[in-house]
Parts: C-alpha cells; structure tokens; sequence
C-alpha cells in the first residue's frame, strides 16, 4: 500500500496497469475515496494505466485542519505526479476532482494531455449551500448527511434497484474523516474557476449524469461550451457521481474520447 511524502502531506495513492499502456489519472468526488474508481478501472483494464489517490482529507491520507482550497488541493496532485514520475497525462476527475483536474492544468498546462471533467463545474452551488452543510456537520456529524447526499448522488433507478449499494456509499460518507470533509467544503465554498476556463485548451469531455441536481447537466453543458475545444455527452438514468452508478457507459463514452481525440 504506497503512499508518497508531499510537502510533509502522507498521501496514499495506487498505480494500476503496466507500463507502457496510455496515463490516467483518476480524482474522486467529496465524502469518498479512491476506491469509488473500482469498476470504472475493471471496466477499463488492459488499455490504461491507472494512478488514483485518496485526496488530502479523504481515505487514508492525512487530515490536516482546514480550510483547503481548490489551489492546494491541485498542488497536492502535481506533487504526486512528480513524486511518481507520472508524464503528461489525461485527468479525469469528479465533482471536486473535476475542478481539482481544471485548477491543476492551468497551473501547468505542459503536464496534461486531456481533461475527462465528470458531473463537475467552475463554481458548484452558491456559497450559502456550503456553509449551512458545514454547520450541520459541525453540529450533527457526517451522519446526518448521509440520507440526503445519496438522494444527490444517485439517480432514482440505481436508487430503487441497488438499495443495499446505496447505504454502502452512505457508510463511506458517514465514516468520512470530519475535519478532512469540512476542508473540501470549505475549498468548494471558495472555488470559481470562471477567469481559468478560456485559457484551458487541451482536448476535454465533459460527462453528466441525467439526474445530477448537484451540477445539472444545463451547468455542465454550459461548461463545455465555454472550453476552448470541449465535447458534451450525457449519462441517462444517472446521478451526480455517474461513473460510479453506470461505469459501463462513462467507458463507453471516454474511450472514444481517448483514442480519437488523444490517440491513446
């Protein structure tokens, strides 16, 4: 089980596939952690090579007191890719992980080849949302969230069909370390990326679920069209954390993104 020093940060990361195979990094959404990757990287075994990690605050990363901001949590990710010796790659990433993914290649562009940006926008929900959800948090644990946030995560088919996978993905929220939570929302609270979203111009797809209510898809097709060079595609009967709910179909949709745009 790796994990890497940066800058004092004991981060845990997990490189799949051999060498050789087209670079992918894998940056998950709030509450979670890298295992939320699982199935999308089954779904795509033999074709990439993996790099995905617990981001600082989640999983079995350190939790250092908050606030975070969307520019730490990039600088975060640009040193492990350093400490990995992990070339120019493509990054995918999910709600946070998206904007993690958008602050990281304006930061520098010559490390990313493509951005694969998941139910994620610019700004994500006014700063009043963020502050009444750290209140509750601080008042009532992560627990109290549980029940509502899984309603935004998952569309009402994965909801009504897979009721016992539902609660899972609500035990790893629940069990999320708190300060670390709070940090992420605090960096969501702050993040706007608008002035950053021209100047971004490698090849990049943008991917929403259907049902998402946290990024809806108008948001999300709106993103899309003000990249400089950006396709939209949308997951039908999915939520807000899409290649979780329909790995298959957000496969479906990135592979010809990534051998036909990037030629990986």
């Amino acid at each position: 089980m790796p994990f890497a020093d940066l800058a004092g940060l004991a981060a845990h990361y997990r490189v799949d596939g051999r060498e050789g195979l087209p670079s992918l990094v894998l940056l998950n959404s709030l509450g979670t952690d890298c295992r939320i990757w699982d199935d999308l990287a089954s779904a795509l075994r033999g074709r990439f090579r993996f790099l995905r990690y617990d981001q600082r605050g989640q999983g079995l990363t350190d939790s250092p007191a908050g606030p975070y901001s969307i520019r730490q949590h990039a600088g975060d990710l640009l040193a492990l890719l350093d400490r990995v010796d992990w070339g120019p790659t493509v990054l995918c990433g999910l709600s946070i992980g998206g904007m993690i993914a958008m602050d990281a290649c304006r930061q520098r562009p010559e490390a990313v080849r493509g951005l694969a940006l998941a139910d994620t926008c610019d700004v994500i929900g006014p700063r009043a949302i963020w502050d009444e959800r750290m209140r509750q948090v601080r008042a009532s644990g992560l627990g109290s969230l549980a029940g509502r946030v899984t309603e935004r995560w998952f569309g009402t088919t994965f909801r009504q069909s897979r009721p016992t996978a539902a609660r899972g993905w609500a035990n790893l929220l629940a069990r999320a370390p708190v300060e670390g939570y709070l940090g992420s929302c605090a960096a969501l609270r702050d993040a706007d990326l608008r002035d950053a979203v021209p100047g971004l111009g490698v090849p990049t797809v943008c991917i929403c679920g259907s049902e998402d209510a946290a990024t809806p898809p108008a948001e999300v097709r709106d993103l899309a069209s003000r990249l400089p060079d950006a396709a939209y595609a949308e997951i039908e009967r999915a939520g807000h954390l899409a290649p979780v709910e329909r790995p298959g179909r957000f496969a479906e949709i990135l592979v010809p993104f990534l051998e036909d745009r990037l030629g990986s």
